[in-house]
C-alpha cells in the first residue's frame, strides 16, 4: 500500500484528486473535501482507468 499522492496535473490548481493504490485495487479521493471520504476500485477497474488515461 502506497501513501495518496496527488495528480501530476493539478500544477497548484485547488482542483484536484489524490489516488492510494492497494494490491487489490485504488481509492481516489478529492483533495479539497478530504473529511467526506473516497471512492474505492478494484485492480481490473483501476488498470482499467490508467490504460484508458494512458491511451489519451
Amino acid at each position: 500500500m502506497t501513501g495518496w499522492r496527488k495528480s501530476t496535473y493539478s500544477s497548484g490548481s485547488q482542483n484536484c484528486v489524490e489516488a492510494r493504490e492497494y494490491q487489490s485495487g485504488a481509492a481516489v479521493r478529492d483533495t479539497q473535501n478530504r473529511e467526506l471520504g473516497h471512492l474505492t476500485f478494484g485492480a481490473d477497474e483501476w488498470s482499467a482507468l490508467l490504460d484508458t488515461v494512458s491511451a489519451n
